[in-house]
């Protein structure tokens, strides 16, 4: 089990160590813990947190986390592992201790030390992780462990006085929680100035999403607690939000501002100034435009043209970002400015993204940076005081009084196309004024089309033969070059076959022959699917088979949930169309097929089917346009009877009648 989001505490806290280490005041299990063998408030869990204690300390620098947790069923066990991730300079953990208690009482303390593993790299150095694994853990054991996280160094330095980020929710039902902040008293006057600054003031801050009933409590001496209890495990609902989007959690903030408008208003400012600082148009960049584009050219083309030039240079987002000392030994530099982006064919997404605008600006076009989150990692919230959660930019071109939004850090986006996870995305814009808060659009149903075509032979006793082109533009597309890009091709063959394992019927497999357009973002993406198998079933006198061939076994969302907690998400609008041509085998009519239908949902969505018989043939067509992309909890219902219509509808199968065999008089 890790630490819920410890890397980040350790980052953003400060911990100075003690002379002394606390030892854990273990709890002694009641006779109703040891004997619970389920939860009637957390029906069929594997596990619950009976207790969680989490006390962040600022004025001694410490952190303090106990944790006590039921183990009711096998899948449980995986809480006796435990990962503390933390950076080793500065940060230590130390007085790790932990016990497991059986269901009759018996006590088997950790006597192992800790392992102390390489988590990751990332670009200021290592993050590590303690790992231990609590002994002897069996389904009715009690997991008890405490640990303190603590920094030797100085006190004044910014990057290490931070507050703690808290996740009131955990994987499994939480019975009770107490969490404590008391934070460093210089800074609750809003006097002391930021480390390294001036004038810079100083104020606490916080964000919170609790449940329902449940308020932070101000004490003496600046003390903040917060007591919860039945707290319900992470939601697992289908197309959900990215989950840190949806947790209860409490995120404190020290800041150089005293509210949130403030805040934004300020790091706005200054983020602008940092674009056009870095895209600025400087001489080689305006000698670098001059040779892609003709005076003769339209502003869209111009804009087309240098788009293309940027997608062609290394992005190192889906490459690989070079050491310090690759960069030493090819003799380049740290990317400062976009002509530096340019001098060496090479970026990160953002980089690459900025270097496309300033060649715009170049070309004397209009245009602006904004800064989004990444949808896939979460929502923004201008409430969360954190200019980090914003991840990458995109470019907004004006032409002939219309904005245009592209993408060029996005490697294989075609022009005039973003990411999924850059449309309906939140964060800030330029404007030829001041920055302000910002929304990308969401795509349009059109913009994202999946059609399937092709011709299906029966042998007349079941099987089935036949060969399928998919027609792939927007975020299919994107999908499958993108994986190209990280992968060889028998990689990306292995995934797209993997893909169709899970639409095509039981009793069939579909395999891709090759790809058409895989390097080429221009174009359509074309991959063509043979199939074969047995998916049909025959009686002496029938044969049935699936009418609707990637419809039948795809399992369709929200069915089997009566009630929705969070909002829907589908990352994106799209129309997906199947077009089937079955072949008849000799001695065969058809005898049932689906009827034309259109099942509306206003606004929303809308299933078409239609069938074409023809001599020794049929033709059946089935599309699903889905024009939302985001909805509340309050549109559930109609929701999911729109998609219990639609599982229904592919349901239906296709019956051929054999011909009754004519006698011969001899």
């Amino acid at each position: 089990m890790r630490i819920d989001n410890l890397a980040r505490f350790i980052v953003l806290s400060l911990a100075i160590a003690t002379p002394t280490l606390v030892r854990a005041q273990f709890q002694q299990p009641t006779d109703e813990e040891l004997k619970m063998t389920a939860d009637p408030k957390a029906p069929g869990a594997s596990a619950v947190y009976l207790y969680i204690s989490d006390v962040f300390d600022d004025t001694r620098h410490v952190r303090t986390y106990y944790a006590r947790i039921k183990v009711l069923q096998e899948k449980g066990k995986e809480l006796a592992t435990v990962e503390i991730p933390y950076d080793p300079h500065p940060f230590k953990v130390e007085a790790v201790q932990a016990r497991t208690i059986h269901a009759d009482g018996t006590v088997i303390p950790l006597t192992v030390k800790p392992e102390d593993l390489l988590y990751e790299k990332n670009e200021s150095g290592q993050i590590k992780r303690k790992v231990f694994n609590l002994p002897s853990v069996e389904v009715g054991s009690i997991l008890e462990y405490y640990f303190q996280i603590h920094y030797e160094g100085n006190p004044d330095v910014f990057y290490y006085i931070l507050p703690p980020h808290w996740e009131i929710q955990k994987p499994y039902y939480v019975h009770k929680a107490h969490y404590v902040f008391i934070p460093i008293k210089d800074f609750m006057d809003g006097t002391r100035g930021a480390p390294g600054s001036v004038s810079s003031n100083w104020s606490l801050n916080w964000w919170e999403k609790l449940p329902p009933g449940v308020k932070l409590k101000t004490e003496v001496n600046f003390r903040y607690s917060l007591d919860v209890t039945d707290v319900p495990p992470i939601p697992q609902e289908e197309w959900m939000p990215p989950i840190q989007s949806v947790l209860y959690q409490l995120n404190f903030y020290y800041l150089a501002a005293y509210n949130g408008t403030d805040y934004w208003i300020s790091n706005a400012k200054r983020w602008s100034k940092e674009v056009d600082r870095f895209a600025e148009p400087a001489g080689f960049i305006k000698a670098a435009v001059a040779g892609l584009i003709a005076p003769a050219d339209s502003d869209l083309d111009k804009a087309k043209k240098l788009y293309n030039a940027v997608q062609a240079l290394d992005n190192t987002s889906f490459s690989r970002t070079k050491s310090e000392s690759e960069l030493k030994q090819l003799k380049l530099k740290e990317t400062k400015r976009a002509e530096d982006t340019w001098n060496q064919k090479s970026g990160s997404r953002n980089d690459i993204a900025l270097l496309y605008l300033a060649m715009l600006r170049a070309a004397g076009l209009t245009a602006y940076d904004a800064k989004v989150v990444d949808r896939s990692r979460g929502i923004f919230n201008l409430n969360e005081l954190n200019f980090d959660q914003l991840d990458d930019d995109i470019v907004i071109l004006s032409v002939d009084g219309k904005e245009i939004l592209l993408d060029p850090g996005e490697k294989m986006c075609p022009f005039e196309t973003v990411h999924w996870k850059h449309s309906g995305a939140g964060g800030v814009r330029q404007t030829a004024k001041e920055p302000t808060p910002y929304a990308s659009a969401l795509q349009t149903y059109n913009s994202n089309i999946l059609k399937r075509v092709g011709d299906v032979a029966p042998d007349g006793r079941g099987g089935i033969a036949g060969n399928f082109h998919f027609l792939m533009t927007g975020q299919e597309a994107i999908r499958w070059r993108q994986a190209a890009l990280r992968n060889d091709e028998d990689e990306v063959k292995k995934q797209f076959d993997n893909w169709l394992e899970s639409m095509v019927p039981e009793g069939a497999e579909a395999h891709i022959d090759r790809f058409t357009g895989l390097d080429d973002p221009s174009v359509n993406l074309v991959a063509v699917v043979h199939v074969q198998g047995a998916p049909g079933a025959a009686t002496a006198k029938r044969l049935l088979l699936p009418s609707f061939f990637f419809a039948t076994r795809g399992s369709h969302p929200f069915v089997d949930q009566e009630k929705r907690q969070e909002l829907v998400d589908m990352h994106y609008a799209e129309m997906v169309t199947d077009q089937i041509v079955y072949h008849l085998p000799a001695g065969f009519s058809v005898e049932g097929a689906p009827q034309d239908a259109k099942v509306p949902w206003k606004d929303n969505a809308v299933l078409i089917v239609k069938t074409k018989p023809e001599p020794n043939q049929i033709t059946i067509v089935r599309q699903l346009a889905r024009a939302f992309t985001i909805l509340g909890p309050e549109e559930y219902q109609d929701l999911r009877d729109f998609y219990k219509k639609v599982a229904v509808s592919d349901q239906q199968q296709l019956v051929l009648t054999r011909a009754p065999a004519t006698s011969k008089e001899n």
